[in-house]
């Protein structure tokens, strides 16, 4: 036990465990001058800015600090570590999440709504689901998101211990639609092509070579007309979204059955 404990303290910690997610570093400050309006908001936004124009494989300190117009070391004033700053960019993003209010309501159109929401920013920055299958989503704002998710879940009559699944079924459902969303996104910026145009191509190609999809006899696989590539997705991911929410409602309904007591006649 003693060795797990010392591997586990040695792992990578997420910085909201920590207590450093607040600002100042340890060790050095910046250079005089430097700091002025400087703080660790404006890194986190300016470090967002830079991911969403040049992806995560381009983001170092060093361009961070040129796009601020400081050197590296003043930004390691607020910051330990590169993967700390990618956190705090990460928990930036779920802020932008619109979610239900704690009021009540349709315990449906919350999780339609949170679902796409969580698939709307994922596409919006792609960057966004790889850092979420790497760091632990703990930040504040991804845990609001939780929250939301299991009050919606109370309200349709899940018990507490079927919340946890219901959370595995919701966000992985809209987190594979959302990362492909954005990863495609992020492929046609970077091919100076709209998504439509992308998707026509696939079409064309599938067309040009049935075979790959097609085995003998069968119906053709692409229909003659087929509505533009976004619109294809949405479609696809409304229907999905709505198996989801039916699911959920049918399972409520199985565990309920499995918990009641029964009565047996005298």
């Amino acid at each position: 036990m003693a060795t797990v404990r010392r591997k586990v303290r040695g792992a990578r910690v997420s910085i909201w465990l920590t207590g450093r997610a607040k600002g100042r570093r340890r060790g050095y400050a910046p250079a005089v001058g430097e700091a002025d309006g400087l703080d660790l908001g404006k890194i986190v936004e300016a470090t967002v800015r830079l991911l969403d124009a040049e992806g995560l494989g381009r983001l170092s300190m060093r361009r961070l600090a040129a796009e601020l117009g400081v050197t590296a070391m003043s930004v390691y004033w607020y910051v330990d570590t590169k993967d700390e700053l990618l956190e705090l960019a990460l928990d930036h993003a779920y802020a932008e999440l619109d979610l239900p209010g704690e009021d009540g309501g349709d315990w449906v159109a919350q999780l339609r709504q949170l679902a796409h929401e969580h698939r709307r920013i994922l596409v919006a920055h792609p960057w966004v689901s790889r850092l979420a299958g790497e760091y632990l989503n703990v930040g504040p704002h991804a845990m609001a998101c939780v929250a939301a998710a299991q009050r919606a879940m109370r309200r349709a009559g899940l018990p507490e211990e079927a919340l946890t699944g219901g959370l595995s079924l919701l966000f992985p459902f809209s987190y594979g639609f959302g990362g492909a969303g954005g990863r495609l996104a992020e492929l046609c910026r970077a091919a100076g092509v709209t998504e439509d145009e992308c998707y026509g191509e696939f079409v064309r190609t599938l067309r040009e070579h049935p075979e790959y999809v097609q085995p003998p006899a069968a119906v053709d696989p692409v229909p003659a007309v087929l509505p533009a590539g976004h619109e294809q997705r949405d479609r696809d991911f409304n229907f999905a979204l709505e198996c989801v929410l039916a699911g959920l409602a049918a399972m409520r309904d199985r565990v309920a059955e499995q918990v009641r007591p029964t009565i047996t006649p005298a």
